[in-house]
C-alpha cells in the first residue's frame, strides 16, 4: 500500500515538473524581449539571404571553383571570394540557387521576412499562410519555366529545374511543356486575379462605354414606368370633371400623375357602392438621364488613389424584369370599389369619398368616411373585406399617418416584378448623396424608396422561408457596391447556411473584413463568428480612441478631418471606412452560441453607431427568445417580409400586418414612427455574380481588410488561479492598478482595452498576488500596495 501511494506520489511529482517546465516555455516565448531577439534575428537572416542571394546572381559562376575545391573542409580565411556576404553566403546561394531552385530562392528569405516582421511586430504583411501557398507553387513552377526556356543557363532554373525540363519534354515532348506551362500561368491568374473570360468582356465593355462603368456618373437611362390609364365610361361625367381629365400631362412636373374624380350614379338593382366619390390615382415615377455630377476636388487627401482606377459596376449587368410599366384594370378597380363599398354599407358605415393609388403589387384604397363613423368599427372588418374580395393580404390602416384617411391595401391580380436595375437607375438613387444608400424598392405610390443606412442605424429583418431575406440582403449589398468605393466602406459577412453569400468571395480584396490569418472571408463557423463580433468590438474601442483624441463626434467628422489634412497619421490616426456586418441566420447563431453571440451583437447595438460599424441581421425564426428585448430595443429599423402569425408580426415589428402579406419580396419597414410597405427589388444569383465577376477582376488590394486581432478569453482554468500561468498584461496591470489606488475590472478594461472576461482574470491574479484585497460587494478591492517601488521589489523577488 505505501509503495502505490510512492509510486502515484512520484508520478504527481513528475506530471507537475513536465507542467512547470511547459509553463516556464511558454513564458520565455511570450516574454516581449524573446519575441524582439527572435523577429530580429529572421529579419537579419532573411536580409543576409536576399543578398546572398542578389550577389551570387551577379557574380555568377565565379565562387563554384573554389567552393568545389575545399568541399566539406574549412575555408582558408587568405582566400577571398566574390559574395558580398562571404564564404557562408556563397555557399549558401550555391546551394539554394544553383543545386536547387534557381530564382525561385528568393521565396525563401521573402516567408522569413513574413514570419520575422510578425513575431517582431504582432502584424501581418500579408497572411502567412496565403504566402507559403504562392511559394509552394512558384518553387515549381519557376524552375520549370526558367529550365524549359533558359535550358543553358542554370543559375535560373537551378538543378532541380533542369532535371523538371528534361523529365518533362522526355514524356510530352518541347510543345507539351509550352502548353504545361501556359496552363499553370492560366490557372495561377483564373485562380488569383480572376482572370476570367467574363472578367475581360466586361472590362472590354467598361472601355467601349466608360460612361457605364464609373457607377454614380453616366448611367444609361432606364425606363422605369410607364403609365396605361384607361378612363372611366360611366354614363354621367360632368363636363368640368371631364375637360380637366382629359388635359395632357404637363412635363416640367418632377412626378405627373393622372387622377380621375367620377360622381357614381344613383345605386342599380346589382351592384352597391356606385353612389360614393371615386378616384384612381397612379403615379409614374418619371426617370430621367443622370447628368455627370461635377465633384469638387478637395485637393487634399484622397483615401481612393490606392485604387484610382477602380471602376464602380454598370447598369448592364444588370437584368430588367417585368413589364416595366403598370397597367390600370378599371374593371377590377370598380369591383373592388364596390365590393369593398358594398361591405361597408352592410354594417351602416357610409363613405363620402375613395380613391385608389395604384402600385406594382398592391393598390391602396383610401376612403374618407361619414361624419361619426368610429375608425375601429372599419378596423375590425378586416376579415370580412377580404372575404368579400376574395383575395389573400388585405391589410387596414387606421387611420393613414398624416391624411385624414383610412387604407387598405388590395393586390392586384397581375402584380408587376420590381427589377433592381430600374430601382439603381431611378434618379433618386444617383444623385442621393447619402453615406450608405440602400435602395430597398418601390412603395405602394410607385415611387423608388431609398435610405440611408447610417440613419437606421442598424436593420433587423425577419420573414419565413423562402419570402425574399435572401434577396433583400442581395438588394443592399449590391446598393452599396455601385454607390460606394471599396476604400469607403467593409463587410463583415455571416453565413451559418454557408450558401447564401459565398458569391461575395470574389470581392475579398475589394470590400470584405476578416481577422488576420484567416482563409475564408465569409464567416461560416460558429466559434468563428464569436471571436469576429469580439474583434468588431475591440475595433470599435479603437475608434472611439480615436475620435476622442481627434475631438470628433462621429466618423463623418473624424474622416472630413482626416481628409482635410488636419490629423496627423504619426498619432495614430488613419482614413476609416464604414463597416456593415451582415448576419444571414441570426437564430442559427444564438441556437448553438446563445450569450457568446448576443452580448458582441448588443454591445455594438448600442455602441458603434457613432464610429461607423452598422449591423443587418436577418432570421426565419422572429420569436422572443431569438429577438429579444435587448436587440430590439437597439434595432429601430425593421424590416418584416410574410410570416406566418399575427405573434411573428408583433414581435418584429411591435403591430400586426407582416401575417397578411402577400410574399414574393412583399415586405414593410418600420422606421420606429411610421410603416412604409415596399415591393422588394429583384436581383437573381447570376445578376450578383457578374457583378462580383466585374469587380474582382481589377485590380484590388493585397488583402481583405484586417480587424484587430482578439485572443479567445474562454480558455482558462476555472478551478483556481494558477500564478505561474500568469496573463502577459499581468505586470502592466498591476501597475495601472497601484498608480491609481483603485482594483476594479472596469480600470483594467478602460485603460488596457480588454474585454470584462479578461480583465476579471487579471483581477483574479492581482487578488492571489497579494497586490489587490478580494472582493467586498459594492466596494471597491482594497490595493495593499501603497507605492510603485515597492511594487516593482515584489514582482522582482516573485520572479
Amino acid at each position: 500500500m505505501a509503495d502505490k501511494q510512492e509510486k502515484s506520489s512520484s508520478k504527481t511529482r513528475s506530471s507537475g515538473t513536465q507542467k512547470g517546465k511547459k509553463n516556464s516555455l511558454l513564458e520565455f516565448l511570450r516574454d516581449s524581449r524573446t519575441r524582439t531577439i527572435l523577429g530580429l534575428f529572421l529579419i537579419i537572416v532573411s536580409a543576409f539571404l536576399t543578398l546572398a542571394f542578389i550577389s551570387y546572381m551577379v557574380n555568377g559562376y565565379s565562387d563554384q571553383s573554389q567552393l568545389q575545391e575545399i568541399g566539406d573542409k574549412l575555408p582558408n580565411t587568405d582566400e577571398r571570394v566574390n559574395n558580398w556576404m562571404g564564404w557562408i553566403g556563397a555557399w549558401v546561394a550555391q546551394l539554394f540557387i544553383y543545386d536547387w531552385f534557381g530564382i525561385a530562392a528568393f521565396f525563401f528569405p521573402f516567408l522569413i521576412l513574413l514570419y520575422g516582421f510578425k513575431v517582431l511586430f504582432r502584424k501581418t504583411l500579408m497572411p502567412l499562410a496565403r504566402a507559403i501557398k504562392h511559394s509552394l507553387y512558384f518553387l515549381y513552377f519557376l524552375p520549370l519555366t526558367m529550365g524549359f526556356l533558359f535550358a543553358e543557363n542554370t543559375i535560373l532554373s537551378g538543378n532541380l529545374g533542369f532535371q523538371l525540363n528534361l523529365w518533362t519534354t522526355s514524356l510530352i515532348g518541347n510543345i507539351g511543356t509550352a502548353l504545361l506551362v501556359l496552363f499553370m500561368s492560366v490557372i495561377y491568374l483564373a485562380v488569383v486575379f480572376n482572370f476570367t473570360v467574363d472578367g475581360i468582356k466586361s472590362l472590354f465593355a467598361a472601355r467601349e462605354k466608360p460612361e457605364l462603368a464609373e457607377g454614380d456618373e453616366d448611367f444609361e437611362p432606364v425606363a422605369d414606368v410607364t403609365v396605361k390609364t384607361n378612363e372611366l365610361s360611366l354614363s354621367e361625367i360632368e363636363e368640368s370633371e371631364e375637360s380637366d381629365d382629359d388635359e395632357p400631362e404637363v412635363e416640367e412636373e418632377p412626378e405627373p400623375e393622372v387622377v380621375v374624380e367620377t360622381p357614381i350614379e344613383k345605386p342599380k338593382p346589382t351592384p352597391k357602392g356606385e353612389d360614393v366619390k371615386f378616384e384612381i390615382e397612379t403615379v409614374a415615377v418619371k426617370e430621367e438621364t443622370v447628368a455627370k455630377e461635377n465633384r469638387e476636388d478637395m485637393g487634399e487627401y484622397d483615401p481612393t488613389l490606392d485604387l484610382s482606377h477602380y471602376k464602380k459596376p454598370g447598369l448592364d449587368l444588370l437584368e430588367a424584369y417585368g413589364k416595366g410599366e403598370i397597367s390600370v384594370d378599371q374593371e377590377e378597380l370598380e369591383m373592388n370599389k364596390n365590393r369593398i363599398v358594398s361591405t361597408l354599407k352592410n354594417y351602416n358605415i357610409e363613405i363620402e369619398r375613395i380613391k385608389a393609388t395604384i402600385g406594382p403589387t398592391v393598390t391602396l384604397y383610401e376612403i374618407v368616411p361619414a361624419p361619426g363613423i368610429r375608425i375601429s368599427k372599419i378596423k375590425n372588418l378586416e376579415d370580412d373585406i377580404a372575404l368579400s374580395l376574395s383575395a389573400l393580404g388585405i391589410r387596414i390602416i387606421a387611420p393613414i399617418p398624416g391624411k385624414g384617411t383610412i387604407g387598405i391595401e388590395v393586390p392586384n391580380q397581375n402584380p408587376d416584378t420590381v427589377s433592381m436595375k430600374a430601382v439603381l437607375s431611378s434618379e433618386k438613387f444617383q444623385h442621393s448623396k447619402m453615406e450608405l444608400p440602400i435602395a430597398l424598392g418601390k412603395t405602394i405610390s410607385n415611387e423608388t424608396y431609398v435610405t440611408d443606412l447610417t440613419k437606421m442605424p442598424h436593420l433587423l429583418m425577419a420573414g419565413a422561408t423562402g419570402q425574399g431575406k435572401s434577396v433583400g440582403l442581395n438588394a443592399i449589398l449590391a446598393s452599396i457596391l455601385y454607390k460606394k468605393h471599396p476604400a469607403q466602406v467593409k463587410f463583415v459577412l455571416v453565413d451559418p447556411k454557408k450558401v447564401e453569400l459565398t458569391l461575395f468571395n470574389k470581392i475579398e480584396r475589394h470590400f470584405l473584413a476578416k481577422l488576420p490569418d484567416t482563409e475564408e472571408a465569409i464567416i461560416t463557423d460558429t466559434q468563428k463568428v464569436v471571436t469576429t463580433l469580439n474583434s468588431l468590438c475591440l475595433e470599435m474601442d479603437n475608434r472611439y480612441e480615436m475620435l476622442k483624441n481627434a475631438q470628433c463626434r462621429n466618423l463623418k467628422e473624424y474622416n472630413a478631418k482626416f481628409i482635410a489634412r488636419k490629423l496627423n497619421p504619426n498619432d495614430g490616426h488613419k482614413f476609416l471606412p464604414y463597416i456593415v456586418l451582415v448576419v444571414d441566420e441570426f437564430a442559427d447563431l444564438i441556437m448553438t452560441a446563445g450569450k457568446e453571440i448576443e452580448t458582441p451583437i448588443a454591445r455594438l447595438a448600442q455602441l458603434a453607431r457613432a464610429i461607423g460599424i452598422h449591423l443587418i441581421i436577418a432570421t426565419q425564426r422572429p420569436s422572443v427568445n431569438i429577438i429579444t428585448g435587448t436587440i430590439k430595443a437597439n434595432f429601430p429599423a425593421r424590416i418584416a417580409f410574410r410570416v406566418t402569425s399575427k405573434i411573428d408580426s408583433r414581435t418584429i415589428l411591435d403591430a400586426g400586418g407582416a401575417d397578411q402579406l402577400i410574399g414574393r419580396g412583399d415586405m414593410l419597414l418600420s422606421t420606429g414612427n411610421d410603416m412604409i410597405r415596399i415591393q422588394c427589388a429583384f436581383i437573381d444569383t447570376p445578376e450578383v455574380e457578374r457583378v462580383c465577376e466585374y469587380i474582382g477582376s481589377q485590380q484590388a488590394y493585397p488583402m481583405a481588410f484586417e480587424l484587430p486581432e482578439y485572443i479567445s478569453e474562454g480558455s482558462g482554468d476555472s478551478g483556481g488561479v494558477d500564478l505561474g500561468d500568469r496573463d502577459e498584461l499581468f505586470e502592466e496591470a498591476a501597475r495601472i492598478v497601484v498608480q491609481h489606488q483603485q482594483g476594479s475590472a472596469s480600470l483594467l478594461q478602460r485603460r488596457l482595452k480588454l474585454g470584462y472576461n479578461r480583465a476579471g482574470r487579471i483581477v483574479d491574479q492581482l487578488e492571489a498576488a497579494g497586490i489587490i484585497g478580494p472582493f467586498e460587494g459594492s466596494k471597491a478591492r482594497q490595493v495593499l500596495i501603497t507605492d510603485e517601488m515597492s511594487l516593482e521589489q515584489k514582482l522582482q523577488n516573485e520572479s
